[in-house]
Order: C-alpha cells, then structure tokens, then sequence
C-alpha cells in the first residue's frame, strides 16, 4: 500500500473509532438521562455555541486546555516511536510544575527571564527523572512500562511531602506554596480574564520543532527506525541503547515543559494534591495523531472539546462528566485493535497493488513487429 492509500486509510480508520466512541456515549446518555437530546446538545455543540453565536471564551478555554496535552502527546508520541512504552509522562507533568514554581517563588532575577530559566530548570530535572527507568531498561532489561507507572506515585508523594512540610504557605488555609514572583507568570494571550496564554503558542512551536526532529533529523529518524525493527537497526550500526534512552530523556523533558508552562500560566501558586491526569490524556492523544507530531494539536483539540463538553453537561444536565473517559477508552481500545477494519485494508492494499501493475504494465515499451 503505498503512503497516499495508508494516510487515507489512517484518517477513515481514526474518524470510524470516534464515531463509534460516540455511538457508545449517546447509549449511554439515552439510558442514564431523563433529557438526552439536552444532554447531547451541551456535549457536542454548547463547548462551541452559546444562545446561537460562538462563544469566544469557550474557545479560549479548549486552548487553554489544549496546552499540556499537547506537550504530554508530544512526549509520548517520541517515547512510543521507539517502541518504549514509558508511562512517566503523568509523574512528570507534576515535578514539572512543581519545580517551575519554586524556582519561581526562590528564584528570581526581576525580568521575565524567570520564565525560561523556571521552565528549563522543570524541564531538565523531568529528563533526569526518566533517565532512570531509562537506564534500567537498557542496562537491567526492566520494562519502563512498570518502572516509569511506579515512578509516577514515587514522584506524587515526594511533592507532596516537600509541599505539605518544607514549602506551604501557613497563612493560607489549604495546602499550596507562596505566590509566583510576578514576573515568573506566563502572561495572557487574550486579554480579559482568559486563561489562554503564551505557552499555547509555545505548544504549537514545540509541535513544530519535534516534527522537524522526527522526520528531518538522523537520531529522530534513529528513534523511528528502532520502533520499527530494533534488531535491523542494531545490526545496521545504530547505538540502539543510547537512541532509547534519549528518547525517554525527551519524552521527560517535554512533558516537565508542559507541567512547568500549564503552573506558571494558570495559577498563582502551586496547589495540586494529586496527579493531574495530562499524562494519562497525552496518551489518549498520541494513539489519535498515530504517533504523528503534527497532528498532536488537532487530537488535543478534539480531547479538549470533549472534555469541555461533558463538564457543560455534566453542569446543566443529569449525565456525569466522567463520560469522557468512556469516550476515551473506547476510542483507545479501537485504535488498539489491530483487526479493526482489516479486511478495509486489505481491499485498500490489493488495490494498490492492480494500479501498481497496471501503471508498470502501461509504461513497458512494446516490441516493434510484436516480436518480444
């Protein structure tokens, strides 16, 4: 099948398992909801639609939700084109922030070079925590899903200790570390209130940016081939071991980045209690884009309005909000399903094939005299 046929077949196969991700949702909803048809307008059109005009603030509210998942899908589409199923992504997100908003609370030069040095310092530390289960899949052979799944509770409560006994603000009366210095904040893409800020842009660069590395430079192309076959890529010469630890290392990085931007530019102090859940969405995020940077956005975009959705439905309506992890699991399990629209597929590879002969057999110079 050549790569024309396999992008369109990839597109039909994802926009098939949404459809019936919401065939199963609007079940759902039927049974459970004394006003379905309500419940289904909330979920599907009021993220977008508001007293018949589009809602500007609604929107801002999808980007501005839009932003971590981005950089989560971002890591886990690195991380799994090596065939490395690192989970640390959630843990990371979480470090991430919290780092960033020490620095930011410590740290500070007056300019809003706090910014980048609070981001990058996240960023650094979150690639040195998946380093480890890098390593140790490397050097040990132990698997990163279980050691990178484990480190996400270790990371959980290490913060928590630190913000609970050596960081918290006493004189407040919940849990949380003292404000931001003022020029450590991420300012406002839209003014008025929106929680939209610059790092959706930044998002959108790094989208770019990992793109180009990916499809345009020698170890991302490393990265790609050792998810496609690690033992051809270990016997054409390529450091396999270092090619899988980087990208966990990136993997890391990115997601700390998301963590660090979504603290500084959403909230004044630091005051998560648990894990946040984008790592979680980021993989839901990258089995959409198929492990496609590019299309990161648009698959954060779609789980952002779902999301949006179901919190408006779940606001106004007798149908719970958790119906976007339905609609999640559901999409992830139709994506994992390898045997969903196979025999599409295989219609979609003979055909390849006939115009592949058709078009050789047309272009073959014919014997003058009709002599072979």
């Amino acid at each position: 099948m050549n790569n024309r046929r396999m992008f369109m077949f990839e597109i039909i196969r994802g926009a098939a398992a949404i459809l019936v991700a919401l065939i199963v949702a609007m079940v759902f909803i039927f049974i459970c909801s004394d006003k379905p048809f309500e419940a289904l307008r909330y979920m599907l059109v009021a993220p977008l639609i508001t007293n018949g005009s589009i809602s500007m603030n609604s929107i801002y509210t999808i980007l501005a939700a839009m932003t971590p998942i981005i950089f989560t899908g971002l890591a886990v589409c690195v991380m799994f084109s090596s065939n490395q199923f690192n989970l640390g992504g959630e843990g990371c997100v979480m470090l991430g922030g919290f780092v960033a908003a020490l620095v930011g609370i410590y740290w500070s030069t007056g300019t809003y070079l706090d910014i980048v040095i609070a981001v990058l310092v996240a960023s650094a530390a979150c690639a040195a925590v998946l380093y480890i289960p890098a390593v140790l899949k490397v050097k040990l052979g132990a698997s990163e899903m279980v050691s990178s799944l484990m480190m996400n509770y270790i990371i959980m409560y290490v913060v928590l200790h630190f913000l609970n006994h050596v960081f918290a603000d006493g004189s407040k009366g919940s849990v949380q570390t003292f404000p931001f210095a003022a020029t450590a904040k991420i300012p406002q893409l839209v003014a008025g209130g929106s929680k939209l800020t610059w790092g959706f842009l930044i998002a959108l660069l790094f989208t770019l940016l990992v793109a180009l590395f990916m499809y345009r430079m020698r170890w991302g192309y490393s990265i790609r081939m050792i998810g496609i076959n690690e033992n051809f890529a270990k016997y054409s010469g390529m450091k396999v071991g270092a090619v899988i630890i980087l990208s966990q290392v990136i993997g890391g990085f990115l997601s700390g980045m998301g963590g660090a931007i979504e603290v500084l530019g959403r909230y004044e102090t630091f005051l998560w209690r648990d894990l946040p859940g984008h790592g979680w969405t980021g993989i839901t995020v990258a089995i959409l884009a198929k492990n496609n940077p590019i299309f990161i956005p648009v698959a954060a975009f779609f789980i952002s309005y779902l999301n949006r959705g179901c919190t408006l439905m779940a606001t106004y309506c007798d149908v719970p909000s958790e119906m976007v992890d339905i609609i999640q699991a559901v999409i992830f399990l139709f994506f994992a399903a390898e045997k969903f629209l196979a025999k599409y597929r295989q219609k979609l590879v003979v055909a390849g094939a006939k115009e592949e002969i058709a078009q050789k057999t047309a272009s073959t110079p014919k014997a003058e005299g009709g002599e072979a």
